[in-house]
């Protein structure tokens, strides 16, 4: 059987997007999936999204990460899928869809997607000697770092990922350079995908919490430099809660194609 895909990808956050209403894609071959997000053999992906119906909001985002297994929450994955249910027609500018057992709210406006993203209590915010761990819809180590071009991403990130306390889980790794009162630089490796990623959304949705959680920033709108490009956080502070959390930034189609299945 041959199906469609879409490609997408938010600041090179990129991913497989299948449209799923239909119930025909085998998802228990994870096999294939991660066959898919293959760079060499197969379309190459950070991740495969498909769009299927829900029965509590306009769509629901089922996310694999790209050694085939089911994900956590991804903020740019959730960014693209709703600029894919936009070229649907699915909604016109505001739209919400169900993950991971959550509502979630986006809007397009300028070609620039935001996505509401999870609340976040401060007493769920470890701050260590070292380094920030806070789950933004995924688990994340943040680290701040002077220079970042003098860390080696891969071999620091992946100690990290499968170290002490993180054993069991692994958890997503950021190392975070200050340029100035709301401006950061992020790289980070990613778990799932077992390399430095481009940009990755609840990456950058932490390290915006993160730089004001430590005083670093007293700014509530973050401006966040990848590699792949720019993104900005906004959030509100309430009752000890970071609230009305968005994650802001550009979600770009690249291509379409068929692959048998």
């Amino acid at each position: 059987m041959k199906i469609n895909f879409y490609k997408y990808q938010g600041t090179g956050n990129d991913f497989i997007i299948i449209d799923n209403r239909n119930n025909e894609f085998p998802k228990e071959n994870t096999k294939m999936i991660q066959k898919f997000c293959d760079r060499k053999f197969g379309i190459g992906a950070d991740g495969l999204i498909l769009l299927e119906n829900s029965s509590i909001s306009e769509f629901k985002m089922v996310y694999y990460n790209a050694n085939g297994k089911p994900g956590s929450m991804c903020g740019n994955g959730g960014r693209c899928i709703v600029k894919y249910a936009s070229f649907l027609k699915i909604f016109k500018t505001k739209t919400t869809f169900e993950a991971m057992n959550k509502i979630y709210k986006a809007t397009i406006s300028n070609d620039l997607v935001s996505l509401n993203m999870n609340d976040v209590n401060i007493k769920d915010i470890e701050d260590h000697e070292n380094h920030l761990f806070l789950n933004t819809g995924s688990p994340h180590h943040v680290s701040f770092e002077k220079d970042l071009s003098s860390i080696d991403i891969y071999n620091k990130g992946r100690e990290i990922r499968y170290g002490k306390p993180y054993f069991d889980e692994g958890t997503n790794v950021n190392f975070v350079e200050q340029v100035n009162a709301n401006t950061f630089k992020v790289r980070t490796y990613e778990r799932g995908v077992e390399n430095e990623t481009l940009s990755c959304g609840t990456g950058v949705t932490a390290v915006a919490i993160a730089s004001h959680q430590s005083n670093r920033s007293k700014i509530n709108i973050i401006n966040l430099n990848t590699l792949g490009g720019n993104l900005e956080v906004s959030f509100l502070v309430e009752n000890n809660t970071y609230k009305n959390i968005i994650l802001k930034g550009p979600a770009t189609f690249v291509f379409k194609g068929e692959i048998e299945i």
